[in-house]
C-alpha cells in the first residue's frame, strides 16, 4: 500500500506486527501514541488507513475504540487476528528481583496480572504503549525498570527477556480492525462479515425482536457490545458483528433494521478473517 498506515504505538508494537502482516513488510507507518492520534492521522489525511485493536480474548472489548469509529464516521474495511505473546523485558544483566517498576499499556498489564502476583515488590504502572516503554528503557539505559512487550521489541531495542509468555491465558488472541475514512470497494461476493450499530427505543422486547430478524435473515451474531449514549442518560447504542454466507441475506436484514431501529449505521462490510 502506497499511503501511510497509522498504528497505535511504535516499531515493535503489536499494531506494527498487524500492519506488516495485513499490508506487507514494506508498509510505511505513522506512529501514534494514542488511538485519538490514530484517528486524527486519518482525518487530516496523514494516513490512508489505520490499524486499531478492538477486542481481546482475555480483557474483552476496547470500548473507547467503538466510540471513536462511530463518532468519526470511520469505515471498517477488514480485520486481523494475532496471538499475543507477552514477555517481561529489561536491560541486560538484571534479574526479576532487580526490577522495581514495570510499565505497559493497561490491556497488557491486565492480561499479565496473575504473573506479577508472584512479585509483590514490582509496581505496575500504566503507560501509552508496550514497545514505547521498551524504547525508553533502551534510550535512557533505565535499570530496575521493566516493559511488557513482544520479542520483536526486545530485538529492536536490545533488551533481555527475563520471562517469556507471561500472559495469564496462553491462547491470548486480539482482534484488530482496519479502518479508513471511506468505505472499501470489494465485491459483494467477497463480503461475508459486517459491523453495524443501531439504537432502540425503550419498548419491551425491542432488542429481542432485532436479534430475531438477524436470525431469520440467516445472520450469525459473533459480537454484541452496548455503549451508553452520553448525551441521553440510560439509552444505549448497540454495536454488532455478524457473519453470513450470502450477501443478499445481509442486504435484506439491513433494509428491515433500518426501519426498526431509531438509528442504524453500517460501520463496515468486509471479509471474515476467521473463515
Amino acid at each position: 500500500m502506497d499511503c501511510k498506515i497509522a498504528i497505535q504505538g511504535i516499531l515493535g508494537s503489536f499494531h506494527h506486527q498487524v500492519a506488516e502482516e495485513y499490508f506487507g513488510k514494506d508498509v510505511a507507518l505513522a506512529e501514534c501514541l494514542s488511538f485519538d492520534a490514530v484517528v486524527d492521522s486519518l482525518l487530516d489525511k496523514t494516513s490512508g488507513a489505520a490499524v486499531m485493536a478492538i477486542e481481546n480474548s482475555i480483557a474483552g472489548s476496547i470500548i473507547p475504540n467503538y466510540a471513536l469509529i462511530n463518532d468519526n464516521e470511520l469505515h471498517i474495511i477488514g480485520e486481523h487476528y494475532i496471538n499475543v505473546h507477552h514477555n517481561l523485558l529489561a536491560l541486560t544483566g538484571q534479574s526479576i528481583s532487580d526490577i522495581k517498576e514495570v510499565y505497559s499499556h493497561p490491556m497488557a498489564l491486565l492480561q499479565c496480572k496473575v504473573f506479577f502476583k508472584q512479585y509483590p515488590h514490582i509496581k505496575l504502572i500504566e503507560d501509552a504503549d508496550t514497545a514505547e516503554v521498551a524504547r525508553r528503557i533502551h534510550q535512557g539505559q533505565l535499570k530496575g525498570v521493566g516493559a511488557i512487550a513482544g520479542k520483536t521489541a526486545a530485538e529492536i531495542f536490545d533488551l533481555e527477556i527475563l520471562a517469556e509468555e507471561i500472559q495469564t491465558i496462553k491462547n491470548n488472541s486480539t482482534r484488530f480492525v482496519i479502518v479508513q475514512t471511506k468505505n472499501s470497494a470489494i465485491s459483494e461476493e467477497e463480503i461475508n462479515k459486517a459491523s453495524v450499530m443501531f439504537e432502540l427505543g425503550n419498548k419491551r422486547g425491542s432488542l429481542a425482536t432485532v436479534l430475531n430478524v438477524m436470525s431469520d435473515c440467516k445472520l450469525n451474531l459473533t459480537k454484541i457490545q452496548s455503549l451508553p449514549k452520553i448525551e441521553t442518560p440510560w439509552k444505549y447504542s448497540f454495536f454488532v458483528d455478524v457473519t453470513f454466507e450470502q450477501y443478499e441475506d445481509f442486504a435484506k436484514a439491513k433494509s428491515v433494521l433500518a426501519i426498526m431501529a431509531s438509528h442504524f449505521k453500517v460501520h463496515g462490510e468486509y471479509k471474515n478473517a476467521k473463515k
